[in-house]
């Protein structure tokens, strides 16, 4: 079942996707033909739209831009064709540590849903086992399949401590995301030195006081 609050491409965009648990991922038939098609899709909007704009696509700055613009959204984007369950894989091992894991300072690049300009930050993710860990590398991979999209600060950080907890059945998650968000430093009210800070916990951090203190202070320590 897919949830009602994960972005997904446009049918105009993405033929034939098929769903997974948390997210899309095209089907692997076809795939390079699709992908294929679908830059070429990109592109042919992109020079439209930088027509509209005013801009003459034919001259020797812009030829290929069009072309360099839906490479890069594809890269930006790529989250989509991607699972926190493929990008963990069998990073998860039996380990009786009872203590916090905390990866912390994660850098991310993402894309606001609203004004598809870019907001970036750092996230500190950490977990208790409940018998199990995950390898420190899975931990960033996880942020980056879901800041890979079109999203909200706060979607991207229930998604990251909702794979987590899924992932690993944990005594608890918690996440935390500060980021910078252009949309509000190009453009509207044009405020350079905001920052935006959002917080998710689940389980004994969600519950237990202690436990979320500790997490705060390693977190910002």
């Amino acid at each position: 079942m897919i949830s009602s609050n994960i972005s997904s491409r446009s049918d105009v965009f993405v033929p034939r996707l098929m769903v997974v648990d948390d997210g899309f991922r095209a089907e692997p038939e076809e795939e390079t033909d699709d992908a294929d098609d679908i830059q070429r899709q990109l592109a042919t909007v992109i020079r439209h739209q930088l027509s509209l704009l005013g801009e003459d696509t034919s001259r020797p700055g812009m030829l290929r831009t069009p072309e360099r613009a839906a490479s890069a959204l594809s890269f930006l984007t790529r989250g989509y064709d991607q699972t926190a369950a493929s990008v963990i894989g069998e990073g998860i091992f039996e380990e009786s540590h009872d203590g916090m894991v905390l990866v912390r300072d994660i850098e991310f690049y993402s894309l606001c849903e609203h004004h598809l300009l870019p907001f970036y930050g750092k996230a500190h993710v950490a977990y208790i086992p409940n018998g199990r860990i995950l390898g420190l590398s899975k931990m960033a991979r996880v942020v980056d399949v879901f800041a890979r999209r079109f999203q909200v600060q706060e979607r991207l950080t229930d998604q990251v401590a909702d794979a987590i907890q899924s992932a690993l059945s944990p005594r608890g998650v918690g996440v935390i995301v500060e980021a910078e968000h252009m949309c509000m430093m190009m453009r509207g009210v044009e405020k350079q030195n905001s920052s935006t800070v959002t917080s998710a916990m689940r389980g004994c951090f969600l519950h237990d006081a202690r436990t979320r203190d500790e997490f705060l202070r390693m977190a910002h320590g």
